[in-house]
């Protein structure tokens, strides 16, 4: 099966493939090549920290969009245990954009909520492309509401383009659904945790974000808009997508930088889809700490702080 490369990783790809054959030719021919083999490793590795340790803003934008890159329900195999999903917002239906249940992680019983993409064609149109209808919003809601009730700690994983843009949507009040999370989630008087995965888009995004801890991927991003929707109403050109990207402050380094996050989770060389296992190890230690922190907090100094931390975000003169 042929891999699946970004422009930028394609020499990487063809050094990979170079290895590969010398080592299955070495094996099936019985000669040494050993020598030749670890020069080429040794170019590999250099290559590597070249290409992936100077990223720019749209190369984190590719890779957050990765079709090989872990998404919500690869993440809660890898790290949590008894996974149970929830379905339905009790008004229209299941919106399959967004995934919800209870589940365990490290022991303890938790809410976890996610959007999900698809791995191919067919999964994608069920899943929406991870662009979550307002009945994905209203079921999220309802399940934070439960984990509520019963004292349950909500983990959010966010990997949307945004919200899906539709007239159905609209029709059942897309705009309303988030705004009402929005609202929502500020007074939810349970510890809340969310990290953005792969994409971070708009207020696709911010319908299930507003929480006491904010963590975003180092190869994924976070952003008000995409950088072609970006491009479009700047430049009309879709060209102009890499600027965009730049202009936004989109990547997890930004974000740290100008206060929005609480922290970055590494990944490893090459993006979260070439080790998914380390890459959610990486996670659970970053929710295992955050929860630590924030479960010692009442439920009213929840709220206070996270309203605090919300109100605390941008920079503005008078």
């Amino acid at each position: 099966m042929k891999e699946i490369g970004l422009d930028f990783e394609k020499p990487i790809l063809e050094l990979e493939r170079k290895i590969v054959e010398l080592k299955s030719f070495t094996a099936r021919e019985e000669i040494d090549l050993s020598d030749e083999i670890k020069k080429l490793e040794a170019r590999l590795e250099k290559l590597k920290r070249d290409v992936f340790g100077n990223l720019t803003p749209w190369q984190r934008v590719q890779l957050a969009r990765h079709p090989k890159r872990p998404y919500t329900l690869d993440y809660i195999a890898l790290i949590m245990n008894d996974f149970i999903e929830l379905h339905g917002d009790r008004h229209f239906g299941d919106d399959k954009a967004i995934v919800c249940g209870l589940a365990k992680f490290e022991g303890k019983n938790v809410m976890v909520i996610g959007h999900q993409k698809g791995r191919d064609t067919k999964e994608n149109l069920v899943r929406n492309f991870g662009c979550a209808h307002p009945e994905g919003y209203r079921k999220a809601l309802r399940i934070m509401r439960m984990a509520e009730k019963y004292g349950l700690p909500v983990i959010i994983f966010i990997d949307t383009p945004g919200a899906y843009p539709g007239i159905g949507a609209e029709e059942r009040g897309q705009a309303e659904a988030i705004a009402f999370n929005l609202r929502e989630m500020t007074l939810l008087a349970t510890p809340i945790i969310n990290v953005v995965i792969g994409e971070g888009g708009s207020g696709g995004a911010l319908g299930i974000g507003v929480t006491d801890k904010i963590y975003v991927m180092q190869n994924a991003y976070y952003s008000v808009i995409s950088p072609e929707g970006c491009a479009a109403i700047l430049w009309k050109e879709r060209g102009k997508s890499p600027d965009a990207a730049a202009a936004l402050k989109l990547t997890a380094a930004d974000l740290m930088g100008l206060g929005i996050i609480d922290g970055i989770v590494e990944e490893p060389v090459g993006g979260a889809h070439r080790d998914p296992a380390r890459t959610a190890e990486n996670l659970r230690k970053v929710l295992k700490e955050s929860l630590a922190e924030i479960m010692k907090y009442s439920p009213n100094e929840l709220i206070e702080k996270r309203y605090a931390k919300f109100r605390g975000i941008g920079v503005f003169s008078e």
